[in-house]
C-alpha cells in the first residue's frame, strides 16, 4: 500500500534516543515503528533489537502477544542477552496476565514467573562481572509470588462448595 522512506544512518543514534522517550511516554507503538525503520537499515544493531523486544512488552495487553518479543530472542548476540531478555518476556507476559485479571490468571501468571525466574536463572550464570541485572528480575519475581496469594501453581485451587446441604 505504501512505500515506507528509509532513514538515513547517520540519524540512528537519535532514533534510538527517541525510542527511549517515547517508552517513557507510553507510547510503545511509536517506539516499535523507530526501531523497525532502524533494523531496515541496521538489522544486527543489538541496541535497536532489544527496543524492539521492550516495546513490544510494553504492549503485551493490548493486543500484542509474547511470541511476537520471542521472535526476537534469536537476532540477539550474546547467550547471556538471550536468557536475560527471555526472563523478561515471561516476567512482562506474567504481569499482563494479572492486569487483565481474567479466570485462571493466577495460575498462568506463576507459570510465567517462575519461567522468568529460571532464564533469570541461567542469565545469573552467563553475567559478566558486576552485572547483577538478572539477580535484581529473580527478587523482584520471588517477591511477587510471595506477597500474591492469587499467583499460585495449578492444583492449590481452595474448593469451596456452591452451596451447601
Amino acid at each position: 500500500m505504501f512505500e515506507l522512506k528509509p532513514i538515513s544512518r547517520q540519524a540512528i543514534p537519535e532514533a534510538l534516543a527517541k525510542v527511549e522517550r517515547y517508552r517513557l511516554l507510553n507510547e510503545p507503538w511509536q517506539a516499535e515503528s523507530i526501531c523497525e525503520d532502524v533494523l531496515r537499515i541496521e538489522p544486527q544493531n543489538q541496541q535497536a533489537v532489544v527496543m524492539l523486544l521492550l516495546s513490544r512488552t510494553d504492549q503485551f495487553g493490548k493486543g500484542v502477544s509474547a511470541g511476537s518479543a520471542r521472535e526476537l530472542i534469536q537476532r540477539l548476540d550474546g547467550e547471556y542477552e538471550r536468557a536475560y531478555y527471555s526472563g523478561i518476556i515471561a516476567e512482562r507476559w506474567a504481569d499482563a496476565l494479572l492486569r487483565q485479571g481474567s479466570p485462571g490468571a493466577g495460575f498462568s501468571a506463576y507459570q510465567s514467573l517462575r519461567e522468568a525466574m529460571d532464564y533469570y536463572e541461567r542469565a545469573e550464570s552467563l553475567r559478566p562481572a558486576g552485572n547483577d541485572d538478572a539477580l535484581l528480575r529473580w527478587n523482584t519475581c520471588a517477591r511477587i509470588l510471595t506477597r500474591n496469594r492469587e499467583v499460585r501453581p495449578r492444583g492449590e485451587e481452595a474448593f469451596e462448595p456452591a452451596f451447601e446441604d
